[in-house]
């Protein structure tokens, strides 16, 4: 019997908006029979500015036990699907901090031959969305990896559907992942997993 699939979702979330992706995310894995680890990456972001925020307040509490992401979770996992907001274009500090404590792994080649995909969000419309999970995917391409987006593989994806990966506009915060926000999880999930489960089998062969 073929081992599962072991997926590592690690993600970053001020107010919660992203968290509830990754949780998508982490659930349509799950459902197509892989072994999943949500990990959130560490908060650079001081005390003071945190509790000067309601939501950003209530989410830290919220998911303080959520294990945060170690490079474990990298060289662990088959496929990894990375989730930040976008900042300016591209992906939160905090993702990126942890990205960059990756070079052991890297230099060892242990972070070729994985799948990775991306999801994203932002404040506004057109607030970067694309060119977050594209610059995003510049790392995979270093890590020597197979980036699998969602595409317009299903129907879903034609109503306002990101092919570069699941993505949503929160309205500065005020919006919650809707129906189309989270079958896009949902999508780049399933397919991540379907291709890290052949590509994994294939390479056993």
């Amino acid at each position: 019997m073929a081992a599962q699939t072991k997926v590592a979702v690690i993600y970053y979330s001020a107010t919660g908006t992203t968290y509830q992706m990754a949780q998508a995310v982490c659930e349509a894995a799950g459902d197509a029979g892989a072994d999943v680890r949500l990990r959130k990456v560490h908060e650079l972001a001081p005390d003071e500015a945190i509790r000067s925020n309601s939501g950003w307040h209530a989410h830290h509490l919220e998911t303080q036990d959520v294990p945060e992401a170690m490079l474990d979770d990298l060289s662990w996992a088959d496929v990894v699907i990375l989730g930040a907001p976008t900042r300016y274009g591209i992906i939160a500090a905090q993702l990126k901090q942890f990205i960059d404590t990756s070079g052991p792994l890297w230099a060892q080649g242990a972070l070729a031959n994985k799948v990775y995909a991306g999801f994203t969000s932002s404040g506004t419309l057109h607030g970067g969305q694309e060119t977050t999970l594209t610059s995003l995917f510049n790392v995979f391409y270093h890590w020597g990896g197979i980036v699998v987006t969602p595409g317009y593989t299903d129907t879903s994806q034609f109503i306002a559907g990101n092919p570069y990966g699941a993505s949503h506009t929160s309205n500065n915060g005020e919006i919650a992942p809707d129906s189309v926000a989270l079958e896009a999880c949902a999508l780049t999930a399933r397919r991540a997993v379907l291709i890290g489960t052949a590509l994994k089998a294939g390479m056993a062969g």
